[in-house]
């Protein structure tokens, strides 16, 4: 795939990881690196001007794919007591990674969030999801708060992809695993949710960025599912002695500094998009079954 950016000359995608030594950072660069793709990654701070300048000048990287940012260990709770420090890097060091990459004529994508919604009369619990068009309503952490605001500013740069993704689901039992919360919590609610199984939408990502498609995308797997659902699968099909305990969301509420996004994200415009390059993201159901499958096989209990 030749890049789109490249100056009016063909040139052969070079990719460049912000957030080098994270999660969804290091399991971006094994895929690309199993594709033959030639990959780098950084862990210089996207706040800070002239080291952005100068590490894109070094690398020359055609395509910049952003796994940086705040997300607050073990939660986003943290955020809610780093406010200076969460605004930094979600806003200021987000965008300032993104002009720095419009100058330098470098497609961005950003690894975003669909967490800047919640149910609501008009998009209830079984009912239509939120599209890409839909303004966020849920700024109920300050970690959503940030996403929800730079996301229009972000989304005005005409170089930049960005890629909701909600509650990520990878296969292992990794600590920022969505599963693996799930199941060190002592009780969870029990609420339809959109999730993103990394194993499914990653390789989509690089995809999309080698295509040079901009704008947002809802990164998830099509349809909702809820906690009870997900730990379900995971007693039938790996842990059989599972068990959980529910309790409400008013009862969560007591338990957390921040309060927690519900919603589904609608993927229309996400699933046709890669039907054009005859890519199938399976419904989240059948990813989850799929995914625990794969656990199961490397012994992982």
């Amino acid at each position: 795939m030749v890049s789109k950016l490249s100056n009016g000359h063909r040139q052969q995608p070079r990719f460049l990881i912000w957030g080098g030594n994270g999660w969804i950072a290091g399991q971006l660069k094994r895929l690309l690196q199993e594709q033959g793709k030639e990959v780098h990654t950084t862990t210089i701070r996207m706040e800070n001007r002239e080291a952005v300048l100068s590490e894109l000048l070094l690398t020359k990287p055609t395509h910049v794919l952003n796994a940086a940012g705040c997300t607050g260990r073990p939660n986003v709770d943290w955020c809610e007591d780093n406010k200076g420090q969460t605004v930094r890097s979600n806003v200021i060091g987000t965008l300032n990674l993104a002009d720095a990459c419009y100058q330098a004529n470098i497609h961005c994508t950003t690894f975003a969030t669909g967490c800047i919604y919640q149910y609501d009369k008009t998009h209830p619990v079984g009912g239509r999801g939120y599209t890409e068009e839909d303004r966020p309503n849920f700024e109920g952490s300050f970690y959503s708060l940030t996403k929800s605001h730079v996301e229009p500013v972000l989304s005005s740069y005409p170089n930049c992809l960005i890629l909701r993704l909600r509650m990520p689901v990878s296969d292992d039992l990794h600590p920022r695993n969505f599963v693996t919360k799930l199941l060190n919590y002592e009780r969870v609610v029990n609420i339809p949710n959109s999730n993103t199984i990394l194993h499914d939408l990653l390789p989509a990502s690089i995809m999309l960025a080698e295509h040079g498609e901009t704008g947002v995308y809802n990164f998830t797997n099509p349809g909702a599912i809820s906690h009870n659902e997900v730990l379900t699968l995971f007693k039938d099909i790996v842990r059989p002695e599972l068990s959980w305990q529910n309790f409400t969301l008013e009862e969560q509420a007591k338990v957390i500094k921040a309060d927690r996004s519900n919603c589904s994200l609608d993927t229309s415009k996400l699933v046709a998009k890669l039907k054009e390059y005859q890519y199938e993201i399976p419904e989240v159901h059948e990813a989850y079954e799929k995914c625990f499958e794969r656990m199961k096989a490397v012994g992982i209990e």
